[in-house]
């Protein structure tokens, strides 16, 4: 049973509070049981029809990842325990490339796919911000071949001003640097080389920017999150809110 995630007393404690409640027709089976083959699944990265059977059916794992994604209701999860604390001082921005199975193509959407051609092939990016912890606070997804300065603003937004915003070279942008003093916020970010004015940073504040590097390389162990095989996109946002659930907040 070692092999197999089962939610702790503590962690089921802070959990199910946030599970709906407007169940219809027939009562739902064991949640702590479903939720916890349904993160054993992610984590591992196999086919739902793989699914060990201590976790019981395997289509009730499946179908309940499925509605729930499509509510929501992982999202809100997430955004409900990262959101319970105070807003943090200093905050970090980056985004990571996700490779797209082939299995996750060919769907209709279009760009609501979030899947972008890039040098590396098909991808989809990633948006996170966090604390100094390297705890996420907000998760957006992109196509791959969205450049991180057009969304970054829309993930900041999401949440109180801070009084400092760490990031890199590919945040470098006038706009964003006055929308940034606009809310009080310092901007953290080295400016291009090839920049006629040369913007003043905190080169040791900057040094800890690999906090949110080891955040996304913790993230990316959970298989099903390092690869996506899912071609709808509320399923892939709702494994990745999840994840990031377990691993932080929980």
């Amino acid at each position: 049973m070692s092999d197999f995630f089962w939610f702790s007393d503590a962690q089921w404690a802070r959990i199910e509070p946030l599970l709906p409640t407007d169940v219809r027709g027939k009562k739902r089976v064991d949640d702590r049981r479903v939720l916890s083959g349904i993160v054993h699944a992610l984590r591992c990265g196999g086919r739902w029809t793989d699914c060990a059977g201590v976790y019981g059916p395997k289509k009730t794992l499946y179908n309940r990842f499925v509605r729930w994604a499509e509510r929501g209701i992982w999202e809100d999860i997430f955004s409900a325990l990262a959101g319970a604390e105070d807003a943090p001082d200093r905050v970090f921005i980056d985004s990571t490339c996700i490779k797209v199975h082939r299995c996750a193509g060919g769907g209709k959407g279009g760009p609501w796919l979030m899947v972008g051609l890039t040098k590396g092939g098909r991808n989809t990016k990633l948006h996170a911000v966090c604390d100094a912890k390297g705890r996420p606070l907000v998760l957006l997804l992109t196509p791959g071949n969205v450049h991180d300065c057009k969304v970054a603003q829309l993930c900041l937004e999401a949440m109180p001003p801070s009084a400092e915003l760490v990031a890199d070279k590919g945040y470098d942008s006038l706009a964003l640097r006055e929308w940034l003093a606009g809310r009080g916020t310092q901007a953290v970010i080295p400016p291009r080389k090839n920049r006629k004015i040369q913007y003043d940073y905190d080169a040791a504040i900057y040094r800890q920017r690999n906090v949110i590097k080891r955040m996304f390389r913790r993230l990316k162990d959970w298989r099903r999150i390092a690869t996506r095989f899912d071609r709808n996109i509320k399923s892939f946002i709702g494994a990745i809110a999840l994840a990031a659930t377990v691993i932080w907040w929980l």
